[in-house]
């Protein structure tokens, strides 16, 4: 038999408070990262991450020639946007695109099991 649940203030989270706490731990994260610097001997080594057994070889984005859909999306964006931006500014938006079409290749490109699962559950 379920007992209903009891709903206090208490134990609800506000926007305002869930925000402040995302801002504390912000706020927070760069002094735990130096404070575990801290904790390590000066003569100690650190650990390296191993090399993977088959690096792959990915030339630099200025090597690779844009792929037609980050073209697409800059003429997109051109079309739209010219007038507001400069150059050197679409300059960067068209790196940016062009990274983020890369990214989604490389996602794309990991072929999930049907028993894979999320690193985390979420509970609303």
């Amino acid at each position: 038999m379920k007992t209903p649940r009891t709903t206090d203030d208490s134990s609800k989270r506000s926007r305002r408070r869930f925000t402040k706490g995302v801002a504390a731990a912000m706020a927070a994260a760069p002094l735990v990262s130096l404070m575990a610097k801290a904790q390590t001997p000066p003569g100690a080594k650190t650990k390296e991450a191993a090399a993977p057994p088959n690096p792959q070889s990915t030339p630099s984005p200025q090597q690779q020639k844009p792929s037609p859909v980050a073209e697409a999306y800059a003429g997109v964006a051109r079309a739209r946007f010219d007038e507001h931006v400069t150059p050197e500014q679409f300059e960067l938006i068209k790196r940016d695109l062009e990274g983020n079409v890369r990214t989604a290749e490389r996602l794309r490109s990991v072929k999930l099991k049907n028993a894979d699962e999320p690193d985390f559950t979420f509970i609303a």
